[in-house]
C-alpha cells in the first residue's frame, strides 16, 4: 500500500512540475508540460523495476563504467574544443553525440564486468569470495536431505556455498505448512543450514539475487548459476536433466552415495538380516547399513534371522546397487564333497 501511495505521489510531483514549468508560455504548453510529466513518471518506475532486477554489483559496475565514460568525454572535448567546437550550435550537437558515445560504452563495460568485482565482507560474517573458488548452489532438496552438511564438513567442497533467498522463502513455507510431514522437513532443512553456517572451514553466503519473471525455483536456480558461472548441488533428477540440458554443471549427491558404497565381488561372504520377502517365489529380502537391497534366493523361510549369505552377483541400476545372493548353508550343501568353490557368476 506504502509503494502505491509513493508512485502517486511521484505523478502527482511530476506532471505538476510539467505543467507550472510550460504554463508561462502558452496554456496548451501548460498541457503539453503536464503529459511530459506523467510521461517521465512512467519511464522512471520503469526504470526502478528493471534496477531491482539488477544486481548490487552490476549497479556498481554501470555506475563507474559511466563516470568514466563522461571522464573520458570530457578530456577529448577539452583537447579538440578549440579546433571543432567553434559555433555554438555545432559545438552543442558534438558535445551531446560525444557524451552520449562514451557515457553508453562506459556504462554497458561497466555492466558486463561488475560481476567480476570481487568486494571485501561480501556476504554474512564479512567473508569474501575466494576468486579461485567455483560457487555451488544449494537446492531446497539437497538441504532438506542434510547429507550436505556431513560432505561439506569433510572439506571435499571447494569455494563457497551459495544460499539463495528464494530457496530460504520456500523453506520455510515448508516449515509454516499445515502438513506436519512437511512442517518437520521444513524445519529439519532450516536446521541444516544453522549447522552448516557454523562450520568453520565452510564460506557460506545468502545471496539476494532473484529472478521476479521466472516463477519456479527450479528454473530460478539455472539462472542464477549461469550468472555466477557455478554448479547446482541437488539429489533431485529432474533438475538435474533440465540444467544439464541448458549447460549447467550438476552435482548429485545421490550419485556421489552410490559410487562410495563397498565394492561387493560375487563369491565373497557377508551376513545379513531378512526383513521382508521378495517378489518372487522364495526370495527374502535385506539391507545393508547404506541401504543396498540384497535378494536372497530362498530366503522368505528366514525372515527375521541373521543369516551367512554368498554374494550371486551385483547390478547397478538408475536408482542404486541391488545384491543378489545365496544362503551359505545351500551352497556349501551342493559343493559338499568337492575339492573346491567357484563363484557362481554363471547362474546369472
Amino acid at each position: 500500500m506504502d509503494t502505491w501511495i509513493l508512485r502517486l505521489f511521484l505523478f502527482l510531483i511530476c506532471g505538476a512540475s510539467g505543467y507550472f514549468l510550460t504554463k508561462g508560455i502558452s496554456p496548451r504548453m501548460g498541457l503539453w508540460g503536464l503529459f511530459g510529466g506523467l510521461l517521465l513518471s512512467a519511464l522512471t518506475l520503469l526504470m526502478e523495476g528493471r534496477l531491482r532486477k539488477a544486481s548490487l554489483k552490476n549497479l556498481l559496475g554501470s555506475f563507474i563504467g559511466l563516470i568514466l565514460g563522461v571522464i573520458l568525454a570530457n578530456l577529448i572535448s577539452n583537447i579538440f574544443s578549440p579546433f571543432l567546437f567553434n559555433e555554438q550550435q555545432t559545438a552543442l550537437s558534438l558535445y551531446g553525440l560525444l557524451y552520449g558515445v562514451c557515457g553508453y560504452t562506459g556504462l554497458r563495460i561497466g555492466l558486463k564486468k561488475g560481476a567480476e568485482f570481487h568486494l571485501a565482507g561480501w556476504g554474512p560474517m564479512g567473508k569474501s569470495l575466494p576468486r579461485d573458488g567455483i560457487a555451488k548452489i544449494l537446492d531446497t532438496s539437497v538441504i532438506i536431505d542434510g547429507r550436505i552438511a556431513d560432505i561439506s564438513e569433510t572439506g571435499f567442497i571447494e569455494g563457497p556455498l551459495l544460499i539463495p533467498q528464494f530457496v530460504l522463502g520456500e523453506l520455510q513455507h515448508i516449515a509454516d505448512s499445515h502438513d506436519p510431514i512437511k512442517r518437520t522437513r521444513g524445519k529439519r532443512g532450516l536446521e541444516i543450514l544453522h549447522h552448516i553456517q557454523k562450520q568453520v572451514n565452510v564460506d557460506v553466503r545468502i545471496v539476494d539475487t532473484d529472478y521476479p519473471s521466472v516463477k519456479e525455483v527450479d528454473a530460478k536456480l539455472i539462472e542464477l548459476a549461469k550468472e555466477v558461472s557455478g554448479k547446482i548441488i541437488t539429489n533431485d533428477s529432474n533438475l538435474n536433466k533440465v540444467a544439464g540440458l541448458q549447460g549447467i554443471e550438476v552435482l548429485n549427491i545421490n550419485a556421489l552415495a552410490n559410487s562410495l558404497k563397498p565394492v561387493v565381488l560375487p563369491g565373497e561372504d557377508m551376513n545379513a538380516k531378512i526383513v521382508k520377502e521378495g517378489k518372487e517365489m522364495g526370495q527374502g529380502v535385506a539391507y545393508l547399513d547404506d541401504g543396498t537391497m540384497i535378494v536372497v534366493d530362498n530366503g522368505r523361510r528366514q525372515i527375521g534371522k541373521n543369516v551367512d549369505v554368498i554374494v550371486t552377483s551385483v547390478l547397478q541400476t538408475p536408482a542404486g546397487r541391488m545384491i543378489f545372493a545365496r544362503l551359505k548353508e545351500e551352497v556349501n550343501r551342493e559343493n559338499r564333497g568337492k575339492d573346491y568353490y567357484y563363484p557362481l557368476d554363471s547362474e546369472f
